[in-house]
C-alpha cells in the first residue's frame, strides 16, 4: 500500500522534518527536526517550530502557533472560532469574510495530552502540562500543570519545583 501525504506547495518545511502518511499539510510552516504523525492536519498560517512532536489524529487549525519543543499528544484539536456557524445571515455558506480567525498560542516545551482541546485565544505557558481530554478555555500559566473540563490547575510551577521536579 502507497503512503499518502497531501502536502502543498507552499508548505515550508524545515531541516530534517518527518512527516508520516495520511496527512494534509498546507500553507504552513514546520521547523527544524519536527515529526508529524499520521493522519494528522495543518491548515495554512499555522507556525510550528523546531524539535517538536504532533501524534497521530491531530487537527491544527489556522491561527495556532506551536513554538519550539513542544509535545501534542494523539487526537488533540485546536480551535480558532468563538461562535462557528454554516452559514451567514442571508442563508449563504460562509467564507473567509464571516468570521475572525482568533489565534492561539502553545509557548516553548509545553506538552498537550490526547485528546484535549484546545479553544482560540488562550496561550499555553512554557512547559506547562495540559492533562489528556482536558478542554482548555483559559491560559495556562507557564509551568503549570492543568486538567479536566474546563481545564483547571493542579499544580504551579512553584508547587512543581518544590518536589524537585523540572
Amino acid at each position: 500500500m502507497s503512503e499518502i501525504r497531501l502536502i502543498s506547495t507552499d508548505v515550508k518545511l524545515g531541516k530534517d522534518v518527518k512527516i508520516h502518511a495520511f496527512t494534509n499539510l498546507y500553507g504552513c510552516e514546520i521547523g527544524d527536526e519536527s515529526k508529524i504523525g499520521t493522519f494528522v492536519e495543518i491548515q495554512k498560517g499555522v507556525q510550528i517550530g523546531r524539535r517538536c512532536k504532533i501524534s497521530s489524529h491531530t487537527f491544527i487549525c489556522e491561527g495556532v502557533t506551536i513554538e519550539d519543543e513542544v509535545f501534542v499528544g494523539h487526537n488533540v484539536t485546536f480551535i480558532n472560532d468563538r461562535f462557528p456557524r454554516a452559514t451567514a445571515e442571508d442563508g449563504a455558506l460562509q467564507d473567509e469574510s464571516d468570521w475572525d480567525c482568533i489565534p492561539t498560542r502553545i509557548c516553548t516545551g509545553a506538552s498537550i495530552g490526547s485528546s484535549a482541546t484546545i479553544l482560540c485565544g488562550v496561550t499555553v505557558g512554557e512547559k506547562a502540562v495540559v492533562g489528556a481530554g482536558s478542554v482548555v478555555t483559559y491560559d495556562v500559566p507557564v509551568g503549570a500543570v492543568v486538567a479536566g473540563n474546563p481545564a483547571r490547575i493542579l499544580k504551579r510551577k512553584e508547587e512543581t519545583v518544590k518536589e524537585g521536579n523540572p
